[in-house]
């Protein structure tokens, strides 16, 4: 959508407003708001100002001042603000070079998508996540020098089947019997469809919602793939969309990946494929049906995935769902159909325009733009070193012996695990200046320092269970 054309979208809409919307370091969507009288032409050249010492990961105070520049192709009319307001998704500029500013996630991962075309390989690259995340009814938590806890509620929680503070009606989720129940046992179906309908308002192609494996509200809703960029800006509008629907029902959201102990975690498959001139590169001769150009993909997710996890399970509680034995695909591995192996052909059709991979492993506490990302330059690597996959695992990884286990590589057990793995491997992530050292090593100075550090320092409540009296 052209300049003109945003601003004409706003009249007919009748905007009051303008809310301009960007993302600090981790991931999360920052905004600020003006009357639409400060929109013109000139504003998506000239930007707006804000103090990027402020946003997470950014800025020193003393080189502060940063400027937004508005996408016109982003113009969305906001469906929760009161007032009429056009919404923007704004890339980072530097107030004097007017450069790119290197740590904009979105601007990384267009130079990922030029990267693509540059080398002459392929010239789109379709990523088509699937996040997972909990609808709660409550949840409380603290910190502090002497108390630490966390509580969990939900109407779904086959905890409450004792409940007898109102109404208890049964229909509670069972452990892990979460998936595709019908209504009463799923009681957000209508909920669900409501955040679907908001997508589509905001041009989301949805394809289908359903409940999830775990009880207490467990969901997934499926996008349809689409370009590298657009899904990650459409990952931050599902999320936004997502946690305001509920809140409209008085209800919460989390995209942690493990809220619950003794139940599935939430994971976000990630399915990837790459086309050139509008076809399909990964349908072949090969294992499945796929090409050599997508073993050697998988080959490059595969042999740099312990690096990669430092992106796209950034979070110290993403390691609660990586556990071995569990439901989450910790073994590096890949398969035809198999989900216990973390990287997945899937076989629902023979369309060579169906062909794709799914990386199993990634979680949606992830930054949509680092995550896919650093996915596609791990697979680019691998396609253009040749990297050989090995053989598939056509069996249930659950069910090995210790001695066929051991020769199947594990993911990193922590985050401090996987930041050591980014340390020692990202020379890949910096082909054609898509990341930066500069991104790298903040990265993983901000993860060591806000993250896995503050976690290491605190006491958790099962600690006093194991040790009080010892």
């Amino acid at each position: 959508m052209a300049v003109q054309n945003a601003l004409q979208f706003a009249e007919k809409n009748g905007a009051k407003m303008v809310d301009f919307k960007f993302f600090d370091f981790p991931g999360t969507w920052q905004h600020f708001s003006v009357p639409m009288s400060e929109l013109d032409a000139d504003a998506f050249k000239n930007g707006f100002g804000f103090d990027g010492s402020s946003i997470r990961g950014w800025q020193p105070i003393d080189a502060s001042d940063m400027v937004i520049i508005p996408d016109p192709a982003t113009a969305i009319m906001d469906p929760f603000t009161a007032t009429p307001t056009l919404s923007l998704t704004c890339n980072i500029v530097d107030p004097i070079t007017r450069e790119p500013y290197s740590r904009d996630p979105r601007y990384i991962a267009q130079k990922a998508e030029n990267y693509l075309k540059s080398i002459g390989l392929a010239d789109t690259c379709f990523i088509g996540p699937e996040p997972e995340f909990f609808i709660f009814d409550n949840i409380m938590f603290s910190q502090n020098v002497n108390e630490g806890f966390y509580h969990i509620d939900s109407e779904e929680g086959h905890w409450n089947t004792g409940d007898n503070g109102s109404r208890n009606l049964g229909y509670k989720l069972r452990a892990k019997e979460g998936y595709f129940p019908c209504a009463p046992s799923d009681a957000l179906n209508d909920i669900r469809t409501e955040m679907l309908l908001e997508m589509q308002k905001v041009g989301i192609h949805v394809e289908c919602q359903h409940h999830e494996v775990a009880t207490a509200g467990q969901c997934e809703i499926d996008m349809r793939f689409a370009p590298l960029v657009k899904m990650a800006d459409q990952l931050m509008w599902f999320k936004y969309i997502i946690r305001n629907v509920a809140k409209r029902h008085n209800k919460t959201v989390t995209f942690m990946p493990k809220p619950l102990y003794g139940d599935n975690g939430s994971g976000m498959h990630t399915h990837i494929s790459l086309w050139k001139n509008e076809k399909p590169l990964f349908a072949g001769d090969k294992y499945s049906g796929m090409s050599e150009m997508a073993l050697h993909f998988i080959g490059g997710i595969l042999k740099h995935a312990p690096a990669l996890l430092a992106i796209t399970n950034p979070t110290t509680n993403s390691y609660r769902r990586l556990v071995p034995g569990y439901e989450a695909p910790i073994n590096l591995a890949y398969s035809s159909r198999n989900r216990s192996a973390s990287i997945r052909i899937p076989m629902y059709s023979a369309s060579p325009k169906a062909k794709r991979i799914e990386f199993r492993t990634p979680d949606p506490s992830c930054n949509g733009y680092l995550a896919f990302t650093a996915i596609l330059m791990a697979g680019l690597d691998g396609v253009q070193n040749k990297m050989d996959p090995g053989e598939p695992l056509d069996k249930n990884i659950y069910n090995l012996s210790p001695e066929e286990l051991a020769g199947v590589p594990k993911a990193p057990g922590s985050l401090d695990e996987a930041l050591n793995a980014l340390e020692a491997d990202h020379e890949f992530l910096l082909k054609g200046d898509v990341f930066t050292k500069e991104v790298i090593e903040e990265w993983l100075q901000y993860k060591r320092e806000n993250e896995v550090a503050p976690v290491r320092l605190r006491p958790v409540p099962y600690e006093f269970s194991l040790y009080y009296d010892i």
